[in-house]
């Protein structure tokens, strides 16, 4: 399909491989290995591999090809290599490409299993790691050496919503030959422009808007074609982090309705916090739509949105926060995002629970802040039940 076409079109139809048979619904190719019509075959195969050709599963398979290259088509990249969860994508990147005695810059606002590849695996390994303030220009380019090899951060930061400038930040990164590796799950490929923005390396938990129904673990990296299949494709399909058959039809699934949800997200998301926004309950509501943002210039700059997720900080600590939580009828209590369901999250105590307290402290993921992504459900029901739940919270 011709690239000019619109981003809600492309993500139906990009990449569609369709069998003999005419399949409207993309086919799954189950199956773990692929039949050669002769030795000779295999062999040429094996030595050099062509276009739409396979051997393994765990090397390719044509389910799979057809998510890479749709959304590949989407993000604007050359090339895209899919993987069994969010994390596979992450550390395969970063570890494909980095080698003992290399450098990395990486912002400090981070979800706690990436903070983990960085410091315990990478730092195993002898690849130095320097963490600076995401939203700090001067911390950026103070940090960024002649050996430093690449930089890494969240273009919107889990869960405090801080927004780093992609533009800004891979200037001063390429200005001294640095990779620039973006984190990009709350942006999603919906309002993401990170490759046209200067980002070498993209990283998707396809786990959370790509599919976005809670039906299965992925992930995705999308980048150059020399990276992807030179150096990430060789890491991973020796390493087995690669996605399944049947997984990559979740995901191309998603994708078809992926731009309808997320802006439908992003828009109940823009109402709930400007009707949070000032609540007798909250020290502060966190949402980069909000005008009161100090980087909402920024994010309507880089992305047109505010995103499907927003923090709120209670002001009664952790009581009140799990009160509110304890007392939702709509949001239900877990630890992804990105789905249909408003899902609602006490980082402190889950998803960034491994964080020392310093680090929390720093961070401003205080005992009272919850994190709700928001779902699909009448923005309406959504209001009553935050609204009566924050009432619930301030009587216990």
């Amino acid at each position: 399909m011709s690239n000019d076409r619109h981003p809600r079109t492309q993500a139906i139809h990009a990449g569609t491989r369709r069998s003999q048979y005419g399949e409207v619904s993309e086919a799954i190719y189950l199956t773990q290995g692929f039949v050669y019509d002769s030795a000779e075959q295999a062999e040429a195969r094996f030595e050099e591999i062509g276009p739409d050709e396979f051997i393994y599963a765990r090397y390719g398979n044509p389910t799979v090809a057809m998510f890479e290259d749709r959304i590949a088509t989407l993000e604007g990249a050359e090339d895209a290599f899919a993987t069994a969860s969010g994390m596979a994508a992450v550390s395969g990147a970063l570890i494909s490409m980095l080698k003992a005695g290399d450098h990395v810059v990486s912002a400090r606002a981070l979800f706690g299993s990436c903070i983990y590849v960085l410091e315990e695996i990478l730092g195993r390994y002898g690849v130095e790691v320097t963490f600076v303030d995401g939203s700090d220009l001067d911390a950026w380019e103070a940090a960024i050496r002649e050996d430093t090899r690449a930089v890494f951060f969240e273009s919107v930061a889990n869960p405090t919503l801080e927004v780093i400038d992609i533009e800004a930040v891979a200037k001063l990164a390429h200005a001294k030959g640095a990779l620039v590796v973006v984190d990009n799950v709350f942006a999603t490929p919906v309002f993401s422009r990170a490759i046209s923005q200067g980002a070498d390396v993209v990283i998707y938990s396809a786990t959370k808007h790509i599919d976005g129904q809670g039906r299965a673990l992925g992930g995705v990296v999308l980048g150059s074609r020399d990276f992807i299949r030179g150096t990430l494709e060789p890491y991973m399909k020796h390493t087995g982090g690669s996605m399944s058959p049947f997984t990559a039809w979740i995901m191309l699934k998603g994708l078809e309705t992926i731009d309808l949800r997320v802006r439908a997200q992003a828009a109940s998301a823009q109402e709930l916090a400007e009707a949070l926004d000032g609540h007798a309950a909250l020290a502060r509501v966190l949402y980069p739509g909000l005008a009161s943002h100090p980087q909402n210039a920024l994010v309507m700059r880089q992305m047109g949105a505010g995103g499907t997720v927003l923090s709120i900080d209670l002001k009664g600590g952790k009581a009140a926060a799990f009160a509110f939580l304890n007392a939702l009828q709509v949001g239900v209590i877990s630890n992804n995002l990105g789905d249909a369901k408003t899902i609602v999250t006490h980082p402190a105590t889950t998803t960034h629970q491994r964080l020392p307290q310093e680090t929390k402290d720093l961070l401003g993921i205080t005992p009272g802040l919850v994190r709700v992504s928001v779902g699909l459900e009448y923005t309406g029901d959504l209001k009553a039940d935050l609204l009566q739940a924050l009432d619930a919270a301030t009587q216990a």
